[in-house]
Parts: C-alpha cells; structure tokens; sequence
C-alpha cells in the first residue's frame, strides 16, 4: 500500500451511505491502494474505506465556510470578502476565519467590505424553527 506524501487531501463526505458518515464531514486520505483498488480516509478518529468505484460519493474539498472551520487550522487560509454578501460581513465570522490559519492568511476582497464587517459586533438571530419543533 503506498503512502501519501507529506501534504494531504481533504475530503466532504456528503452522501450517507457509510455508516458514521455524514454531509459535510471532513476527511484526510490516508491511504490509497491500486492494488486493491480502495482509499482509505480518516474522518477523525476513525478510517473509512472506499473502493475506486464509490469515490463519487466523495468530493474535494478545495474550500469550506468559516462556520464548518471552527474548531481547526489550516496550514493557508483564504477569505473573500465583498459587499455583496453584506449578511455575512460579521466581525466574529472574520475573526474566526483569521485565526484558523496557522503560517498564512490571506484576505481577498473589498477594503469596505472588511470595514463593514470589522465595525459589525451585531449577529444577526437565525430563524431556523428549531424551538418551534423541539416544542411540538
């Protein structure tokens, strides 16, 4: 079985057809074996197997939301921000998105937007309707 070199991928599980795997878990390649044709990935603790054909169920991921990143690093962060996505421009989301990177962030964007969100201490009440069907 070959062993990855030093950098890894990350994989989203983002199909429930593995036990203990769930939309949006994040993984690491830790083996891949031609010959038996299956990758081995790691969602946290544990190692998943999937077999060549079944990597469909599996998709790159080149880019995740801050909310899904707290809680790890990463050894680059990049965050884009633009006035367009006025909602998110939230002091805590930045704050959160700067201290996930380990050796480098970089911010991408409009200097008003990271103005906007830098003077914005407000989070803004979600209405998922959560209390209502834990009530029912």
């Amino acid at each position: 079985m070959s062993s990855l070199p030093d950098y890894s991928f990350r994989f989203v599980g983002y199909l429930l057809t593995k036990p203990g795997v769930f939309n949006d878990d994040l993984a690491d390649v830790a083996k891949i074996d031609p010959v038996e044709r299956e990758v081995r990935v790691k969602f946290d603790q544990r190692e998943v197997v999937y077999d060549f054909g079944e990597l469909d169920e599996v998709a790159l991921a080149y880019a995740i939301t801050i909310h899904k990143s707290q809680g790890s690093e990463f050894p680059a962060v990049v965050i884009p921000l633009a006035t367009q996505q006025y909602l998110l421009l939230q002091r805590n989301l930045v704050y959160t998105g700067i201290t996930r990177g380990k050796k480098l962030v970089v911010v991408v964007g409009q200097r008003k937007a990271l103005a906007i969100a830098v003077r914005n201490n407000k989070t803004e009440q979600r209405f998922s309707g959560l209390l209502a069907r834990l009530i029912a």
